[in-house]
């Protein structure tokens, strides 16, 4: 089965500092998508798409695009790659951009930017995060037996895998009954805290606990093409309604997924994750994160180098 991987790098990265996107992080300097882009392919994907702003072409292309695209797949051909651009052209025409804006419109937007190029199945990611070997496996094989309408999938973690010692996180706390998802709740100041638990730090001087084992999102969504359509509507419909002067609002793809479920539009599946999940989110995360990357290199899972 031909499927895309849709790498969504065009983010500004504002907690961390910089572009983490593009932070050689592994033994041998590899960025974090990189790892995906190996895990994907040894799965059976056939495709990468990075979605990125146009003004990072020539530096995805050098970074690993060219080295990409030499790639053979497992089906024996070339992986194909594609760049897709997230900006303000891919806007409708009707919506007048403030001058003022700055930020793109978030991550239904991005995706919806790849719809060009994504003509079978495909798997959407964060380019900063690691998601782990078996993740991309366990989805590859559900995308295979996804129906084209109506269904979509998604990989969870386990929270206590994927909170930062170094700051409060938001993850989107999934709500699983028979192994289907009913809705994904953003929940803002996640922290592993000196009790040894993971407390929701909230404005009002609550802290709630969340259980270790409580499946969260990490954007790693499967879809067939007919969600194209469903994005389109709903970054229209959400255009439509946006204050003028809000310059800062972001129509994400989650959101999107929970109307859908509320809507009885869409049937997503749960794929779970024993996985470490880990990412950038702080400055301080980038030690821990070589670190994580170095065991697995000498464990075997992944060759002496990447490149």
């Amino acid at each position: 089965m031909k499927a895309a991987l849709v790498i969504m790098a065009a983010g500004m990265g504002s907690r961390y500092g910089g572009s983490k996107q593009v932070d050689g992080i592994g033994p041998n300097h590899e960025i974090l998508m990189e790892y995906s882009i190996f895990d994907a392919i040894r799965a059976g994907f056939t495709k990468v798409v990075f979605i990125i702003k146009p003004e990072m072409l020539d530096l995805m292309k050098s970074l690993c695009g060219d080295r990409v695209s030499q790639m053979t797949a497992k089906n024996g051909e070339k992986v194909e790659v594609c760049y897709a651009f997230q900006d303000f052209s891919s806007v409708p025409k009707f919506y007048h951009i403030p001058t003022e804006r700055v930020k793109p419109f978030g991550t239904a937007h991005a995706v919806l930017c790849a719809r060009e190029f994504v003509r079978e199945p495909f798997v959407v990611i964060n380019a900063d995060d690691y998601y782990g070997v078996d993740a991309f496996e366990t989805i590859y094989q559900e995308l295979s037996a996804l129906p084209k309408t109506g269904f979509a999938t998604m990989v969870g973690y386990s929270l206590c895998n994927t909170v930062s010692e170094n700051g409060t996180v938001t993850r989107g706390v999934c709500h699983v009954t028979d192994g289907k998802l009913d809705k994904v709740v953003e929940t803002f100041k996640l922290k592993p805290c000196a009790d040894g638990k993971i407390h929701d730090i909230r404005d009002d001087g609550s802290a709630p606990v969340y259980a270790d084992e409580t499946p969260v999102s990490m954007n790693f969504w499967g879809f067939t093409p007919w969600m194209f359509e469903k994005l389109e509507a709903y970054f229209d419909a959400f255009l439509h309604t946006l204050a003028p002067d809000n310059i800062k609002a972001e129509c994400l793809l989650p959101s999107l997924v929970g109307e859908l479920i509320e809507k009885r539009e869409l049937n997503v599946s749960v794929l779970h994750s024993n996985a470490r999940w880990f990412g950038m989110t702080y400055q301080e995360d980038k030690l821990m994160v070589a670190h994580e990357l170095k065991k697995l290199h000498e464990a075997g899972v992944y060759p002496e180098s990447l490149r």
